[in-house]
Parts: C-alpha cells; structure tokens; sequence
C-alpha cells in the first residue's frame, strides 16, 4: 500500500490564509509533512486553483511576487501530477457513476493517477473510498 497522500487545495488556501489559524496549523503540519516524506502531491489543476484563489478570491490577496515566492518553496515541489487523456477520462467516468462534480472528479482522478492512498480535502465526502483511496478531511 501507497504512502502517498494527495493534497487539495483547500490545504494550501489554509496554510497562507491566516484568518482561522487552527485550520491553518493543521494544513501547514500537513504540507510539512509532504515536504519531509516527499509522499504528499498534487495536480496541475490544483496549482491553478490556488493561485485563483490567493490572488483574486482572498479576503486579502497575495501580491504576484508574494504568491510566486509561496509557490516555488510550498508547492511545486509537490507538483506532480500532470493532465493527460487518462486522467480525464478517468474523471469521466467517476463523473459518470459516482456523481462528482466536474472539478471533484478531476481531483479524484488525480490522486488515483498518482497513487495515492488518501485524498485530503473539506469539500469531498470523508470516509468514502474510490478506487484505493481513502477521502480524509484532516480538519474534522
């Protein structure tokens, strides 16, 4: 079994967002054990929704240099997971018939492409298991 753990971006949003800092600790404890294992990944879409999010969404956004210096020591390095034809059409079918959203099938695709063996995120339905990985939220 997998050691692996895939992070959404709900983990990253917390971990520079310091308005509710119990959530913010636990997403930096878990970025920072990504970091030190080399086990914790993410997506290409997840990327992007980050810096949607810091840059244009936030109560207080980044600044571009602000965002870009977070990203290069935080994030690309747990980059890992690309797009590709087998990635969406395995979000097709969790799309299909397991009634995700759009974007949700896409990160469940990810993490399964990635090997993971739990998907960590707030917004997903914690406890269910598809395809080998095990949805956590690590703020419960």
């Amino acid at each position: 079994m997998s050691d692996r753990f895939f992070l959404d971006t709900n983990l990253l949003v917390y971990a520079v967002d310091p308005s509710d800092p119990a959530k913010q600790a636990i997403a930096l404890e878990w970025i920072t054990t990504a970091h030190q294992t080399g086990h914790g990944l993410l997506s290409y879409q997840v990327v992007q929704e980050w810096f949607n999010v810091v840059l244009r969404k936030a109560a207080v956004p980044l600044s571009p240099d602000e965002a870009t210096s977070i990203y290069r020591a935080l994030i690309e390095p747990l980059w890992r997971i690309q797009s590709s034809r087998e990635l969406l059409d395995t979000a097709l079918d969790l799309h299909r018939k397991d009634s995700f959203s759009w974007w949700d099938s896409l990160i469940v695709s990810a993490a399964i492409h990635g090997g993971c063996r739990e998907l960590l995120s707030e917004d997903l339905q914690a406890g269910r298991e598809i395809s080998g990985v095990r949805i956590h939220n690590p703020f419960r």
